[in-house]
């Protein structure tokens, strides 16, 4: 059953929240790398261990702040066309952590913002779907400013996460946390498309479409 949606405040709230938690993780390295270096008693091995550490959440870090800025931000002014090759970038320095890699099959063009930010928004989703790590590959649908999106992500144990296809769909309402937000938020974004997003089972594989 559909719930009620969250009111402005609300959502922006709660994608707020969404972002401070893909942030955490690599910013808490950061402090715990640095704290590592400031202890003096501490061997050279050690400090280089804590800085090549502090490098590598540094760039996590980034490359996550890029992503979220396009894939939830506002990302220029209304209206405003992005080049999906710059959102190929940021997908990549989000996504391809060693566990998961990107078959990226788009043409490099302008799209406007809301269907770059949707085709962002499902990767997200479809990286879900691959909680082992896989592969995730975008196909265009169409062509042109009217191009939609498939992404089919393979790996070991892919599985549909739990009700996040009644989220996309809208059998489902969503609940007041950050994850639900994300699926709910992706919806959205294909209905200002004016497209729909549906998240099934293809074999061993999951699709996440936009048509």
């Amino acid at each position: 059953m559909s719930g009620a949606a969250p009111e402005g405040l609300d959502l922006a709230a709660l994608l707020c929240s969404r972002v401070c938690h893909d942030l955490i993780s690599p910013t808490g390295a950061i402090v715990n790398g640095l704290e590592v270096l400031e202890e003096k008693d501490n061997d050279e091995e050690t400090k280089t261990f804590a800085l090549d550490l502090i490098k590598k959440s540094a760039r996590t870090a980034s490359a996550r702040l890029q992503f979220c800025r396009l894939a939830f931000g506002a990302a220029g002014s209304a209206g405003a066309q992005i080049d999906l090759g710059d959102a190929q970038n940021m997908a990549r320095g989000h996504i391809e952590d060693g566990k998961c890699t990107i078959t990226w099959n788009l043409p490099r063009l302008l799209l406007t913002k809301n269907r770059v930010k949707l085709l962002l928004n499902m990767l997200v989703i479809a990286q879900h779907t691959i909680p082992r790590g896989g592969m995730l590959t975008i196909d265009p649908l169409g062509e042109g400013e009217t191009m939609s999106f498939r992404v089919t992500a393979t790996g070991h144990n892919a599985r549909l996460p739990q009700n996040i296809a009644e989220l996309l769909s809208g059998e489902r309402g969503p609940a007041a946390d950050a994850h639900a937000i994300q699926p709910y938020y992706t919806r959205l974004l294909a209905q200002a498309c004016g497209l729909t997003v549906k998240l099934a089972p293809e074999g061993e594989a999951i699709t996440v479409t936009a048509s």
